[in-house]
This record gives C-alpha cells, structure tokens and sequence, in this order.
C-alpha cells in the first residue's frame, strides 16, 4: 500500500511538474509569441467605415470584418445580464480565470487530449481568444490556446476593469455570417441600433454565441428559438429576470427584420462609386497630414449627400413602371422572329462562352420584379433571360451645387451589379438641346424659322432624315422645333452651325466621347453616359455653368474627430451665357408642356414647373427622359444590354413611355412631399424683358403655295400625306403660343 502511495504520489509531481514545465514554455513563448501588457493596451479591434445618408441613416459599410465599435453606455443592461447568466455568471468574481473549472479543463486537455474540453473559459479568456484566434499546435493544440488564454485573461483583467472587458467582448465576439460585434448583429438581424435591442432580442443574439450557424435566427428559427429560451432560463435562474417575466417572453416568436446591406441596401450601387470618391479622399489626407487612414479598419464615418426619401421614390418608380414593362417585352419576344432573334444571339454568347453542361439543367436562381426565385433551367434557358432583361439607370443632383441625391445604377445590385449610371449609349434625341444651345451661343433666335422642307444629303450616301410622324414641309420657330422634337429642323441647323462651335459646347459640357462631324450626329447617334448627360443638363437650370458631381460631404474618424469637409466650390466655369441657359430653359419647358414630355403633367399629374427632353435612339433600343427644375435635375434610360433587343413599337419603347415614368413617378412623389418640393421643385426665374421678346412668334407657319409647288416637284413628293397635311394645318390654328399664355400678364 505504501509502494501505491508513494508512486502516486511521485506520479501526480510528476503531473504537476510536466504541467507546470508545459506551462512555463507557453509563458515564455516557446510555442511562439505571446502578447505583453504594451501589446494588449494597443490593441484596436478592426471596425467598419459607416456610410450615412444625407439624415444619418446607416446605406453601408467597407469593411475586412464587418464590424461596428460600441461604447459601454450603449450596451442595454438586460444584454449583459443575458451574457453573464449564460457565458460566465462569476465573471465579477474572478480575475480572468474562474478557479473551479480551470483544473477539470487542464485535466481533460493535457491528460485526456480532448479538443471540446470547454466549459471553463471565462468571457476574458474567450476575449483573448477573439482578439488574437487561435494556432494550431499538432496534439497539443488545445492545451497550448488554453494556456495562452488564461496568461492572457490574466493580463488583460490587470489592464482593464470590467467593463472595458465586456465592452472589448462585445465588440470582438463572432454572430455568422461575416459580422462581428454586437452593435452589427443587431443591424443585421433585427435592423435596429444595438441600443435599441429588447430583451428577448437580446436573448436571440447571446444564444448564437454558442454556435452562430446552428442558432442562426435566419437558418435555422427553430434552434434560435429553443437556444434563446435556454438564455431566458438562465437568466431566472440567476435572478435576472423573474419566473412571470420569463414565461411571457419564452411565449414570443422571434421576430426578425434582416438587412443585409451588402445585398439588399437602398444604395449599393451608390456605394461602390462613394468608395472611388472615398479612397481618393483618404489617399490625398494621408499623404498631406502623414495620417494612415484605412477605410476598411478604421470605423471613418462617411457623411454623403443622397436623400433617403427621394432615393426611395426613385426605387419605388422602378418597381412599379418596370414591373409592368418586362412582361410586355418578354411577350414580344416569347413568339415569332423575335423568339428567333433572341435565340439566336443566346446561342452565339453561349458559343463564345466557356460553359459546362450547357444541356444540363439545375436550379439557378432568377431575378423578377416579385421576386427572386429558382427554377430548373439550362444555361442557355440562363442566357435567354438575361438578354431580355429591361435595365435601367437614374441619377438625380443639385444642379447648383453637384450634390448627388438620387443614384440607382440597376434594378438589382446582386444579379446585375454593373452600374448603368457610367453605360455608355446612344443620347439619341437628348442630344438636340446641346445644339440648340451651341446655335444659340452662335447667335441663333428662339424665333428664327427652319425650314421642315425634305432632305436629301447626296454628301452622305443620300441620306434622308425624317420626323418621328414622317411628315414634312412648312417651317418651325427654333423653339417649336426643339420642343416638338423635329429631325429635318435640327438637321438643317446642325448643317448651318459651324462644327467647331457643336464641339466646343460637346468638350465644355464635359463629356468624353469624340463628337463626329456626320449630320446624324445632330440626331444623338453620339455616345455618353447618364452621368454625363445629367451634369450637362445641370448647366441649363443653374445658369451655364459646368459642375462637378460629388456625394461625400464630410468624413469623421471614429473618435468623432471631423477630418474632411466639402467645402462648397463657386461654379464659376461659364460652358454657356446666362441668357442661352434661360432660353434654353424656356425652350425644354415647352417640351414638357406640349411637346414629348407632356406626359409629366398629363399622366403623371406634376403641376410644378419642369422643363425637359425625350430621347429615344434607332429601333427604340435605349430610352431616355432628361428633366429638371431650378434646383433638380433628373436624368433616367431603359434598354436591353444588347442594343439589339427592344420594343418594336414606339408606343412602348420610346423616351416618353419607357424612360420618363421613372422620373414621372419620382416627381410625382416629390410633389406630395410639402418639405423636399418647396425644396427641389420651386419655380424658374423670371425672364428678361429682351429674352421674353425673342419667344414672340408662332410655332409653325405654311410653306407659300409656291413653296408647296417647289417641294412637291423637287423634293420627295411620295412623302406629301393626307395625314403631314391635315397635321400642318392643324398647327396654323395655334395662333397663341405656349410662351404668350405663359407670360400674357408679363407683356
């Protein structure tokens, strides 16, 4: 008996001295570094850059680890009392490793080798694992993290009180799905700041702790729920919260609102084009102040300009006019020719293509206005689809400042993340307002007359322009001409202004595409993107001066500390004279009052004053709808991303009916908001005495009966319809013109 005594003995040292030699080398580091005192007070936990709307509303983040620092005041109590009950009860009893459990841990992962041994780490030793991760050691993984973590745990309760513990914890602690810390938890799962967080909430979130997938609330409910009445348990048992208190909310649903904002934000598109802003930003601040700033780690808060509300009538404007659109598209193309056009060039990407098990089908999930949904289809099936998806691009700033406060590059960031706001496309009719304000600059008057005579240019492979309803003759004010959108006037001006002059307007305008010298040019077969378009047209409603779009009004560092400001630049670059910018305005108002664009008030209801232009380019493959107040400019375009799908009728694919309802909707919306319309939807300036004189002419006036007999010999005579004649009489009865009734009272 006394040989078993003293060889137990000898072997329990023997324990005792192997654990505390193992003990020693994790200590002084020989299974490799071990953080010092001067390490732990440095530690920065990683936190995400915030990007806020124009009323501080969250639209994203850039991040490594999507993760947002939270103070320790603004940790709800009850969130605590969840975490202790569950995690480590005696946390404000020991001094980072609770004594009772620490020997059954050593035991069973030094003797036993068990990796799941568990179940003693306090929430310090468990902070320490977050802040550094974990290693791995061959057999003696386990024990080697586990000692780490106690030496560590020690360290960090010696640097810091309680509650800087739970707040480090709070913020280090994984909740799946690539987020960290508690405060993006509750924007993830329950939409809310975490100070927001009602008790059962509270809950759902400390549940996940033991294994974020599996108490995922989202994958899996039925375990969130049954873990998150567990925590309620505890929370009883250790008399946080009372047997009544713990009935009635072990009775509740969970009750999620998920948003993740990476994939259903209300601006991803936005984002992407602030981060290029942002990074030029914090480059430039780094390099002049010597800082090292990181958008990623950093927590910066980016103070952008877009308007949430506005914003959002935009994206209810898509919702509700291209919901209605795409059916009507994939009809024409369900049947017939166009059937076979869409197949056709679905065969010739999939031949181009590098595709596996083509004939193959499996589920693959499809974008609808309803919805995603998934559905067993081939990749050609796949192909066929995406072709014939209507996509569409609006953008919306303050012409007088640049202040970007609508953006949406596409229908749908996940499926379709190119942004349309830099497609390059035809302007199509879009295009005739800079013309016209290259004319005027010429000395052109809204009053001269162009003739609407036909055209033959035998220069240009006898190439014949016609107007939109094909008729011809007699002659248009250059105000009525734009305003109706006439091609045979515009043309006929195009080849009357000297080119220089087009291009000139073309460069200072700031778009980037070479402006060819053909006379089609005049009818917008250039090339630009809504981006370019929409800071043109900004030139025509702040007075002609070109501006510089921008979204990021201020950053902040995560301290709070404000380390960039806008800082309101004077518009001072004069592309075009004042009173050519007020003409020109006068003129796209017409357009919109009786021109193209009347829909705007017609269909649409917006009684404010807009001015603005249609386009819509050859064989309707993009439509566009360009308008704009004093202090708002709207700018929106449809089509297929292959020019070589779209409507075959103008009744569904021109700028009026498939561009200009999402700015229609969105103006409309505006409109019935009393703050943003006394805001963005205000009057136009009143015009000069001399400007109002040179509006003074009728719209249309006849060819003379010698004309008539010299058109109808000379030129075209097959052209000469019922319908061009009974239209040109039709518009000799307007005697009073749109700007005499607009200022009858002025003269």
């Amino acid at each position: 008996m006394k040989k078993i005594v003293k060889y137990s003995l000898l072997f329990i040292l023997a324990i005792v001295c192997s654990a505390g030699i193992f003990f020693a080398g994790v200590y002084f580091g020989v299974f490799g570094h071990l953080y010092t005192k001067e390490e732990l007070r440095d530690f920065k936990n990683e936190s995400a850059s915030l990007v806020l709307a124009e009323n501080g509303e969250l639209l994203g983040k850039y991040f490594v680890q999507n993760r947002t620092n939270v103070k320790f005041h603004q940790i709800p109590t009850h969130l605590i009392n969840a975490l202790l009950a569950t995690e480590d009860v005696r946390f404000y009893e020991h001094e980072g490793v609770d004594a009772r459990s620490l020997m059954r841990v050593l035991v069973k992962s030094i003797i036993f080798q068990q990796e799941s041994a568990g179940g003693g780490s306090t929430l310090t030793q468990q902070l320490a694992k977050n802040m550094y991760g974990r290693k791995s050691f061959g057999p003696l993984t386990t024990a080697v993290n586990k000692s780490k973590e106690i030496i560590l745990a020690n360290r960090l309760e010696e640097l810091y009180n309680k509650q800087d513990i739970l707040q480090l914890y709070l913020n280090t602690v994984p909740f799946g799905e690539d987020i960290y810390g508690v405060e993006s938890a509750a924007r993830r799962y329950f939409n809310k700041q975490v100070e927001e967080l009602n008790q059962e909430e509270s809950a759902v979130l400390v549940g996940m702790l033991k294994a974020n997938t599996y108490y995922n609330p989202r994958l899996y409910p039925e375990h969130a729920l049954q873990r998150r009445n567990t925590v309620l348990d505890q929370m009883f048992k250790y008399d946080f919260i009372d047997e009544r208190e713990k009935d009635s909310l072990q009775l509740l649903p969970i009750r999620l609102d998920y948003a993740n904002l990476k994939n259903q934000g209300k601006a991803n598109y936005f984002l992407v084009h602030i981060k290029r802003e942002l990074e030029k930003i914090i480059d430039s601040i780094n390099l002049k102040e010597g800082t090292s700033y990181n958008i990623y780690t950093d927590g910066l808060i980016v103070q952008t300009s877009l308007n949430l509300e506005m914003q959002l009538y935009a994206l209810t404007a898509y919702q509700k006019h291209l919901s209605k659109m795409q059916p009507l598209l994939d009809r024409q193309y369900s049947k017939g020719s166009d059937k076979k056009i869409l197949t056709s060039l679905s065969e010739e990407i999939l031949n181009k293509g590098n595709f596996q098990d083509v004939g193959k089908r499996k589920k693959r999930e499809i974008f609808s206005w309803e919805g995603f949904r998934s559905d067993s289809i081939t990749v050609l099936d796949s192909i066929r689809r995406d072709l014939s998806v209507l996509h569409a691009g609006m953008l919306g700033l303050e012409p007088n400042t640049g202040a970007i406060k609508v953006w949406v590059g596409g229908i749908d960031f996940r499926r379709y993340p190119y942004d349309q706001i830099f497609a390059q496309r035809q302007i199509a009719s879009t295009f005739k307002p800079i013309l016209y304000a290259a004319a005027l600059e010429n000395g052109i008057n809204p009053c001269n007359y162009i003739s609407n005579d036909s055209l033959v240019l035998t220069d240009f492979d006898n190439w014949t322009p016609k107007n939109y309803d094909n008729s011809f003759g007699g002659k248009y004010s250059v105000a009525a001409a734009l305003a109706k959108s006439m091609n045979i006037p515009t043309v006929r001006l195009f080849l009357s202004l000297p080119f220089a002059e087009l291009h000139t307007m073309w460069n200072d305008l700031g778009f980037s595409q070479h402006l060819e010298t053909n006379p089609s040019v005049a009818l917008g077969t250039s090339i630009a993107s809504i981006y370019e378009l929409t800071r043109a047209y900004a030139a025509f409603a702040n007075g002609g001066k070109k501006i510089q779009p921008y979204g990021i009004v201020s950053i902040k560092s995560a301290e709070g500390e404000t380390i960039y400001q806008y800082k309101d630049v004077k518009n001072d670059e004069q592309v075009m004279s004042e009173s050519t910018s007020m003409m020109m305005t006068a003129m796209l108002r017409k357009a919109v009052s009786e021109g193209t664009g009347k829909a705007i008030s017609s269909q649409f209801g917006v009684t404010k004053e807009i001015a603005g232009k249609t386009g819509t380019s050859q064989d309707y493959a993009d439509a566009w709808f360009a308008g704009f107040t004093p202090n708002l400019v709207l700018v929106s375009r449809v089509g297929c991303n292959s020019p070589s799908l779209h409507f075959n009728t103008g009744a569904l694919g021109s700028g009026g009916k498939l561009a200009l309802p999402l700015v229609g909707y969105t103006f409309r919306n505006l409109q019935g908001n009393k703050k943003l319309s006394s805001q963005y939807l205000t009057n136009f300036a009143p015009m000069s005495e001399e400007a109002l004189e040179s509006f003074i002419c009728e719209d249309y006036i006849e060819d003379s009966d010698f004309e008539k007999f010299f058109d109808k010999i000379f030129n075209n005579p097959e052209m000469t319809s019922e319908k061009a004649a009974k239209k040109a009489q039709k518009e000799t009865k307007k005697k009073e013109s749109f700007f005499k009734k607009l200022f009858k009272k002025r003269n």
